[in-house]
């Protein structure tokens, strides 16, 4: 059997796999994938480098997957939603999910993977861990930001989860979007 990945896909997982960190092509429409063990995979990822660790987690935990996304978008334009962010972050605004996973009790184990938004965790990640009840959960955090690091976002999530076990966790420079989007204007304005 031969499996089809959209170009997009193939040229997006490029980088991440030449790190050994890619995962199998699936169907991008579920929203939650249910795994055999207590653990969960929740994830925000607005140009999919998240999303391709997320994926690899669950595959490798046999984890449960689940998506966090805004009830309203963030716009498609990356300018528009750093403004959106910046603003959201600055007015401790907290955005509306869209879902919320179901029965949370049954996780121990969580794996959060966001990206760094203004060198935090993202408004929509603080609603995830506000609208959930974390307390007795180990969470391992995976995050990807654009060269400047973490921020503050662990010291976030610990204080937004008090009663879970914070563990280290994994981040990696994913910067691509920003990098192309500076390579161009740079082009066009030369």
């Amino acid at each position: 059997m031969q499996i089809q990945i959209p170009r997009r896909k193939f040229l997006k997982a490029l980088p991440l796999a030449a790190a050994g960190l890619a995962a199998p092509a699936e169907n991008d429409a579920s929203q939650a994938r249910s795994g055999s063990s207590g653990t969960l995979v929740a994830y925000f990822s607005r140009t999919g480098n998240t999303k391709l660790i997320a994926r690899q987690i669950r595959g490798a935990r046999g984890a449960t997957l689940f998506e966090i996304n805004p009830g309203n978008p963030y716009p498609e334009d990356y300018v528009e939603t750093v403004a959106q962010a910046s603003q959201e972050t600055r007015a401790g605004y907290l955005p509306p999910l869209k879902t919320i996973v179901a029965d949370v009790r049954r996780y121990d184990t969580i794996y959060l993977g966001f990206p760094i938004w203004g060198m935090t965790a993202p408004p929509v990640v603080r609603s995830f861990l506000r609208g959930h009840d974390l307390s007795g959960k180990i969470i391992h955090p995976f995050i990807t930001h654009g060269g400047y690091g973490l921020g503050d976002s662990i010291d976030i999530v610990s204080s937004i989860a008090p009663g879970a076990d914070v563990r280290p966790g994994f981040s990696m420079e994913a910067d691509q979007e920003r990098r192309t989007l500076e390579q161009v204007t740079g082009w066009l304005s030369g």
